[in-house]
C-alpha cells in the first residue's frame, strides 16, 4: 500500500485531509494518508481541525514563521492562502510579492516547496486569482514553481458539477514535480 504524506498549510479545519481520506475510504488498500503536519493561526479553525481529525496532527503555526527543515518530509503540499484580498467580496488589493497583503502570504509557500520538494502540489482558490486582475501574479507563481521542477496544471472548477449544491467556483492547481514523470 502506498502512503501519501500530506501537510496542509492555511488548513483551516482541514477539507483537503477530509476529501483525501474520503478517497482513501472509496479505494482501501490502494493508498494511505498520513498527516505530518499543518499551518494555522485561526483559533477557532484549529479548534474544527483538532475536532474533525484529532489532537495528534502538529499544528506549526503560523506559516511565514515555520522552520521547513524541521518538519517531517511530506508527498502532498495543500495550499489554500488567504483569498481576502483576491474575493470580489474584499478590497482586491492582490497578492503581489511584498504587499503586504494577506493574500500575499502565498509567496511564503516558496520557502516549503524549495525546502521539502514534496512529490505533488495543490493549490485552491478563489476564481478571481485567474481574473484579468491578478492573472499577471498568479502566472509568475507558476513560473516560480516551473523553477523549482514543477509542471502545473489548473483549471476553474465548480463545486456545483460535482454534487455539492452551491454555485462555487474555485481555481484549482496541481503541481507534479518533473522527474516523477
Amino acid at each position: 500500500m502506498k502512503e501519501i504524506r500530506v501537510f496542509e498549510a492555511f488548513a483551516g479545519y482541514g477539507s483537503q485531509l477530509m476529501a483525501l481520506k474520503r478517497i482513501e475510504e472509496m479505494h482501501p488498500n490502494e493508498f494511505k494518508v498520513i498527516p505530518v503536519g499543518y499551518a494555522e493561526i485561526d483559533k477557532y479553525a484549529i479548534e474544527a481541525y483538532k475536532a474533525v481529525h484529532g489532537e495528534e496532527t502538529c499544528n506549526y503555526g503560523d506559516v511565514s514563521k515555520i522552520n521547513w527543515s524541521e518538519v517531517p518530509d511530506f508527498d502532498l503540499f495543500t495550499y489554500s492562502f488567504p483569498c481576502t484580498d483576491l474575493s470580489n467580496a474584499g478590497l482586491q488589493k492582490g497578492f503581489a510579492e511584498g504587499s503586504g497583503t494577506r493574500s500575499s502570504l502565498l509567496w511564503e509557500c516558496r520557502r516549503a516547496i524549495a525546502t521539502k520538494k514534496p512529490k505533488y502540489l495543490m493549490m485552491e482558490n478563489v476564481a478571481a486569482l485567474v481574473s484579468q486582475k491578478f492573472i499577471s501574479t498568479f502566472n509568475q507563481w507558476q513560473l516560480e514553481l516551473e523553477s523549482y521542477g514543477y509542471t502545473n496544471f489548473s483549471q476553474v472548477l465548480n463545486a456545483k458539477d460535482y454534487g455539492v449544491p452551491q454555485n462555487r467556483e474555485r481555481v484549482i492547481m496541481v503541481g507534479i514535480r518533473k522527474d516523477l514523470n
